[in-house]
């Protein structure tokens, strides 16, 4: 094993074998799929003045769109956490017919194109189709609503949270929850003394990943979304439209805010993780 001598003439060893090469082609495949694409964004902005960039991504339109991405999302991704630890709990605790069916069709969302995605819930969502026209004739429209874009976000975005939330709770002992159980706890007094604080941190990444999916998930919201600006025109849809107008930095500036905001977004999240994880150590 190779190493490197410290001051006292002591052979430092590594960690493990090969790391400096390992950690040498994450960076370089990082960088090549994450870091250099992100950092072309700003660099088509190179001739763009900062006013005309505030003039872009603070457009009323702009931001009647982030008002429109950002609260589905966020909507989306809290009833997401909310079924996703029930059926992640469901698939974990229970033995019936069906399991291994149910279990892989979690992942449906991610074998299908977005497109075929957005047209098979617009089919059933719209006022003609089977789940739409029983709401219509309640007078609940769906289909080009902010109703129906968070139902698309609820769909693309339910796999991360189950797939976050499954392993903790196959991996957590049941003689935690036996222990409580004999000490006269009740059921809901288990789930939310015992099991809640080991599976906070991985609802938590689930819900920034199914936050950060839907904020820009284009193909399976945009058709049952429409284009009706102020209303439910999302983000993606306007930078879309921008690069059809050719309107490259536009396009860039509200790429940006995005991407900046998603940025916060994650960060955040992993910090609170890392609060919460202190606490239970602490605990």
């Amino acid at each position: 094993m190779s190493g490197l001598k410290t001051p006292s003439g002591r052979l430092k060893r590594d960690v493990i074998p090969g790391f400096g090469l390992s950690m040498g082609v994450t960076l370089t495949m990082l960088s090549l799929i994450v870091l250099i694409p992100l950092a072309s964004v700003p660099l088509v902005l190179k001739d763009y003045s900062l006013s005309e960039f505030w003039r872009v991504v603070t457009d009323r339109q702009t931001i009647a769109t982030y008002k429109v991405s950002f609260s589905c999302a966020a909507a989306a991704a809290v009833i997401n956490v909310f079924f996703g630890v029930l059926l992640a709990w469901v698939l974990t605790r229970y033995k019936f017919p069906g399991r291994r069916i149910l279990d892989g069709l979690i992942e449906l969302p991610f074998a299908l194109p977005t497109a075929v995605a957005g047209v098979a819930l617009t089919t059933l969502y719209s006022e003609r189709g089977w789940i739409g026209y029983l709401f219509s004739k309640i007078g609940v429209k769906i289909s080009y609503t902010t109703t129906g874009i968070t139902i698309a976000m609820i769909f693309i975005g339910i796999p991360f949270v189950v797939r976050s939330i499954q392993p903790v709770l196959e991996n957590l002992d049941p003689q935690y929850e036996e222990a409580a159980a004999t000490l006269g706890a009740s059921r809901a007094r288990i789930f939310t003394s015992v099991v809640v604080p080991e599976i906070l941190p991985a609802a938590l990444t689930g819900f920034a990943l199914a936050f950060a999916r839907a904020i820009g998930e284009y193909g399976s919201v945009v058709f049952i979304a429409g284009n009706i600006p102020y209303r439910t025109q999302i983000t993606p849809l306007m930078i879309m439209n921008k690069l059809e107008q050719f309107n490259y930095p536009a396009a860039a500036s509200i790429a940006l805010v995005m991407i900046v905001f998603s940025f916060l977004v994650l960060f955040g999240v992993n910090i609170l993780q890392s609060k919460i994880s202190e606490i239970s150590r602490g605990s």
